[in-house]
């Protein structure tokens, strides 16, 4: 029976660990605050930011929330970042994508403190994670390639010299967690396949780990996983269900594969939880080094 990756299990387990941490801060003055910046009303934002401040509650971390409408400006974005760079009670704050259309995104990203960056998604940051190949990384990681390594190790499975095939370019793992697999500490070799690859099945069949951030529901099928294979899910779709007229949430990767894989993600409950958790250990990481400092 293939061992299935309990996001939610193991994101509790960290969470207990940081209140700890966070409790031992307190004594000595120092208090984590996450900030978030929420613009307009998408409904997977706003459940994914509640659930943020839910984490923070459950750990005892300063929640700082602020909001802007749909229709804020990008100016009225940057100088909602600002305030919330000066802010002293911020340790570390995300802004929460997508954002509205016309908002360059990578103008907001860039305008944010890399020293509060709690997405560790900065380009100073990023860029420190690319130098840093063999050497320990004190800045902010990416929070879901991140929580993928921390899953996987969770569970003892050795990524060391393993072959892994990532689906999906964007900028939230696909293009982020091969600089992390490919460190000298975990030592994996990284294929990265997208919208131009051909044969895409080919890659994963050869793959020991399968990681799949495309957004396409079912689009890894049990023809293209190996026996054996790691599935990890990270793609959301939103389904409609026919049957009750509500949406549901779909992984990329179709059910009928975890028979033929010897571990895999759950979607949801996988890699979700563990991308909330990640958030809250920068964050307490940002405090413990400024205390230090």
């Amino acid at each position: 029976m293939p061992i299935t990756l309990d996001g939610r299990r193991t994101a509790a387990a960290i969470k207990a660990e940081l209140a700890v941490q966070v409790a031992r801060l307190k004594r000595q003055g120092v208090e984590p605050g996450l900030g978030t910046l929420l613009v307009g009303e998408d409904a997977g934002s706003m459940k994914y930011v509640a659930g943020k401040h839910e984490d923070c509650r459950e750990v005892g971390i300063r929640s700082i929330q602020r909001r802007l409408p749909s229709d804020a400006s990008q100016e009225d974005i940057l100088e909602e970042v600002e305030l919330l760079n000066r802010d002293p009670a911020c340790t570390g704050f995300i802004v929460q994508l997508p954002l509205p259309r016309g908002v360059d995104v990578n103008a907001v990203i860039d305008a944010i403190d890399p020293a509060k960056d709690a997405d560790g998604m900065h380009p100073y940051n990023l860029g420190e994670l690319v130098l840093h190949t063999h050497s320990d990384i004190s800045t902010p990681l990416p929070c879901t390639p991140r929580g993928v390594l921390a899953l996987l190790d969770a569970y003892g499975i050795d990524l060391d010299g393993a072959s892994v095939c990532v689906l999906g370019r964007g900028i939230t793992i696909g293009r982020t967690i091969g600089l992390l697999l490919t460190r000298r500490s975990v030592n994996a070799t990284v294929t990265l396949c997208h919208t131009g690859t051909r044969d895409i099945g080919r890659y994963m069949r050869q793959s020991d780990i399968i990681v799949s951030a495309v957004g396409r529901a079912g689009f890894v099928t049990p023809d293209n996983v190996r026996q054996g294979a790691v599935l990890v899910d990270v793609g959301v779709s939103r389904i409609l269900d026919e049957r009750t007229g509500r949406y549901r949430i779909r992984g990329d990767v179709d059910k009928a594969c975890y028979d033929k894989a010897s571990a895999y993600t759950p979607n949801p409950g996988g890699v979700g939880p563990m991308t909330r958790a990640m958030l809250l250990v920068n964050v307490v990481q940002m405090a413990q080094m400024r205390h230090a400092s």
